[in-house]
């Protein structure tokens, strides 16, 4: 691939890493809204169903940072053999440490969160 190529294949991972996690988050914060207003104490079938709903979207969203984190990884891996990459280019190989924020720190991040939510949701005040 030639380095235009790979640079725009960078963008399109990056937008994906993006969109990955606004779902989750969304959602997330949605629930914390929500507890302010009494999901804690309404039926546990919605309180079940809402902790579902958190956890799919997270595990789902989790799998699509990951594999677009794998797709920018492999992307900076081409860049870096480059002969002579252009400042862009090492910039965004500069960045590829930071991808692993995204593959491991962000997930924990969020099951951290849900398991905290889950404790709001069923372990809260009655």
């Amino acid at each position: 691939m030639t380095e235009s190529a790979l640079i725009t294949a960078w963008g399109k991972a990056r937008g994906h890493i993006i969109a990955a996690q606004a779902a989750p988050t969304f959602l997330l914060t949605a629930v914390i809204g929500f507890l302010a207003v009494g999901l804690a104490t309404a039926d546990p079938a919605v309180r079940i169903a809402t902790a579902g709903i958190l956890l799919a979207s997270g595990i789902l969203g989790a799998l699509a940072q990951i594999a677009a984190a794998n797709e920018g990884l492999a992307v900076i891996a081409d860049l870096r053999a480059l002969d002579q990459p252009s400042a862009l280019a090492q910039c965004i190989v500069a960045m590829g440490k930071w991808v692993n924020v995204v593959r491991f720190l962000t997930p924990a991040i969020f099951v951290v969160v849900y398991v905290a939510l889950l404790a709001a949701l069923f372990l809260g005040a009655r």
